[in-house]
């Protein structure tokens, strides 16, 4: 009687590097070092561009007053985009409830959202004063418009054939905005915030450069009279940081709000 061969053992599973998830690190390293190098070939002085090294010397020198500006920069960013996604989500919903609304006002937000909001920020300094109130503000003004521009974007592009459908089964204006047209809009009003948080950064550091006494906008503005340039670009690499964290907490809200509408890519 023969003796069964031996089953080979399954191979090992080979490691392999995740390219995808590495190359926003590898390029983030890539870029510090062609800026390094360059910075230092061509030398210019660190008061005209401080190479990557200065750069994280004056966050490790400055560290406490970067975390504390840093700190009020997020604060009055995060509550201006909160107040832009309340008011942008409801002034959505009122603008695309009906054509006759969408076309009326929508030329209004469009010339408002065409105003420079530096322009406004001496205008909220003169109703509230200097601190972190117009740089809340500006924040909502700034991020507002895309959130209103999308949600009423998704409810006014119902297909027609849609509504007739709904119309001819005794469904209400009501029942079309409330089981169609909201969980329609909701994939744009939830990809619109991604661009809304960002635009949100801009609007108070611009406030804070201009009408405030903390913030990285005024810690900017300060180090560059002072012509304390490492300090700026720490304070912008500071802005990078959070503004890259926000959009991410932003992206993965939508992926887990608004899979289902991108379930053909969910798979790869």
């Amino acid at each position: 009687m023969e003796t069964p061969a031996p089953v080979a053992a399954a191979p090992k599973p080979v490691f392999k590097l995740n390219w995808v998830r590495l190359a926003p690190v590898l390029y983030t390293i890539g870029l510090f070092v062609i800026w390094e190098i360059g910075v230092r070939l061509s030398g210019l002085p660190h008061t005209i561009l401080p190479t990557p090294t200065r750069v994280f010397e004056a966050i490790v020198q400055y560290w406490s007053p970067i975390w504390k500006n840093s700190v009020q920069t997020l604060y009055t960013t995060v509550l201006g985009f909160m107040i832009a996604v309340v008011a942008g989500l409801g002034i959505g919903l009122f603008i695309g409830w009906s054509k006759t609304i969408y076309a009326g006002l929508y030329p209004i937000m469009v010339g408002f959202n065409a105003i420079p909001k530096v322009a406004l920020v001496p205008i909220l300094v003169i109703w509230f004063g200097i601190g972190t109130v117009p740089a809340v503000l500006t924040a909502f003004l700034i991020s507002f418009f895309p959130i209103v521009v999308n949600v009423a974007t998704g409810l006014a592009t119902i297909e027609p054939e849609t509504e007739d459908v709904l119309r001819a089964l005794g469904a209400k204006k009501m029942d079309i905005m409330l089981k169609v047209g909201i969980p329609r809009s909701m994939p744009y009003f939830f990809g619109s915030l991604k661009v809304a948080i960002t635009l949100a950064f801009v609007g108070s550091v611009v406030s804070e450069t201009v009408a405030s006494n903390s913030g990285l906008g005024n810690m900017m503005a300060s180090a560059q009279s002072n012509f304390n340039v490492p300090l700026v670009f720490a304070g912008l690499l500071m802005l990078a940081v959070e503004g890259i964290a926000m959009y991410a907490v932003m992206a993965w809200i939508e992926k887990r709000m608004t899979g289902w509408a991108h379930r053909s890519t969910m798979g790869t």
